[in-house]
């Protein structure tokens, strides 16, 4: 296959967007596009690219059926900073290459996430891993931003009196906090970018993975449009429905009562995700 220049990509290779209070992503290299997509699944019968309109129409069709092999030819190499608590949510997702910079060899810098006032909220009623909706009263926010920086201080300023004292710093660095700032390369193809994005993106994901995220989509829109495109349409902006949800769709299309004596077997919680995923158009 040709080699694949996007210029678009190239043009923001390198460049630092901000994310939160000290953390960027940088787009450091790529390999492929939205070219080398349609080159890899027209490769079997010998066809190259063809009209614009027809390579998307090839990479819209691609997504939608799940033909998902010619998406892992696109690799995106990225340089992230980002707060330590977010690092250990994002590499859950185990299908990346991963470099991150370590506490064993290097003095790790005095850095650390605070939030902004206006997204510290309490803690849900009704998802114990989540934030209830709103933010908290101004003087708790301010409170429990003097709280975290305090310990931030205190933890920052032990650290560095044991590094100073000759202590080893794998074993200094062990009681500085989840909000201290880490950096690493993170390589993925453009499958398992889609598959972070869909998870990540989410609304029940922390707000603060949410903000990585959506830089992410951006630097991938320059690399992959019209692939991008296609997974908003069908993933980010689509929803799935099991067997079940789609018999009672199709009742309510006949239109047959909901809840009749022909009502698809869905009652309590399934019937409210069901009403709720028809309300938002969100995948739950």
């Amino acid at each position: 296959m040709p080699h694949c220049v996007v210029p678009a990509a190239e043009a923001i290779l390198d460049r630092e967007f901000p994310v939160l209070d000290k953390g960027f992503v940088r787009l450091v290299d790529y390999l492929g596009g939205d070219e080398r997509i349609v080159q890899s699944a027209r490769v079997s019968y010998g066809a190259g690219t063809k009209s614009f309109r027809e390579d998307a129409a090839l990479i819209d069709h691609l997504l939608r059926m799940e033909h998902s092999s010619p998406f892992e030819q696109v690799i995106l190499a990225f340089h992230v900073k980002l707060p330590i608590f977010v690092a250990r949510q994002w590499i859950r997702h185990r299908t990346a290459r991963v470099n991150e910079v370590s506490g064993r060899y290097s003095v790790m810098k005095d850095e650390f996430y605070l939030p902004d006032p206006a997204v510290i909220a309490a803690q849900s009623a009704d998802d114990k891993q989540g934030r209830a909706p709103g933010p908290v009263p101004e003087a708790l926010a301010a409170s429990t931003l003097a709280t975290m920086e305090s310990g931030q201080r205190a933890a920052y300023r032990e650290y560095s009196g044991l590094v100073e004292s000759g202590i080893a710093r794998e074993l200094a660095r062990i009681d500085l906090p989840l909000s201290l700032y880490t950096q690493w390369y993170w390589q993925i193809d453009l499958r398992n970018l889609f598959h972070f994005l869909q998870l990540r993106l989410d609304p029940h994901a922390q707000l603060e993975i949410r903000a990585y995220a959506r830089v992410l989509l951006d630097i991938c829109r320059a690399v992959a449009p019209a692939a991008c495109a296609s997974f908003e349409n069908h993933v980010l902006g689509g929803v799935r429905f099991s067997a079940e949800e789609l018999a009672e769709l199709r009742r309510r299309l006949a239109g047959s009562p909901a809840g009749g004596e022909d009502a698809a077997a869905l009652s309590g919680r399934k019937l409210d995700r069901f009403e709720e995923k028809l309300r938002t158009g969100r995948q739950l």
